[in-house]
């Protein structure tokens, strides 16, 4: 497998939109709303991460980061999602790859932890585990996970920006 990740560049945008629309069109648990969410992310200026797995000059994979607020005021909290890879190349690492070097970033800019909403077998192995103390409402708590880099861990409600709202 010869794939460079890098920083998206601006031109990527609707190669992006299309593969993350492909990506969770059969996911159990997709709103099909996922693509357009990158899309509201990036507009706002709240794409903290958001990397590219290109393969032969072709985009396969992409990985979203953005700020997340935790009710009792903890700083530099960022969740990940939604990650995406071509469906002809999934299970074949590329996620795996976009998933460390998008937590490689995070802990280069400081932040003091990430969360994530997904399967918790898959997150698991990247070092996210169930936070009881970390709350996102309205979710079975096993599938919201978290990793601290740095500081306490936080506790409250966790709310992702408000793009994943306005975007449904």
């Amino acid at each position: 497998m010869n794939i460079d990740i890098r920083q998206e560049a601006p031109g990527d945008a609707s190669a992006i939109a299309a593969l993350t629309e492909a990506a969770f069109a059969s996911a159990a648990h997709a709103s099909g709303t996922e693509h357009r969410i990158v899309d509201a992310l990036r507009a706002a200026s709240a794409l903290t991460v958001s990397l590219v797995a290109v393969e032969a000059g072709v985009l396969v994979g992409h990985v979203a980061v953005s700020p997340v607020t935790v009710s009792d005021g903890a700083s530099d909290w960022y969740g990940l999602g939604p990650i995406s890879v071509a469906p002809p190349r999934q299970g074949q690492g590329i996620g795996s790859a976009l998933m460390n070097h998008a937590l490689a970033e995070l802990r280069r800019l400081g932040a003091a932890g990430c969360v994530v909403l997904g399967e918790p077998g898959y997150y698991s192995r990247f070092g996210f585990r169930q936070e009881p103390a970390l709350v996102l409402p309205d979710v079975p708590p096993e599938y919201f996970q978290a990793i601290r880099f740095r500081g306490p861990l936080p506790a409250g409600d966790v709310a992702y920006h408000q793009a994943f709202v306005s975007a449904s």
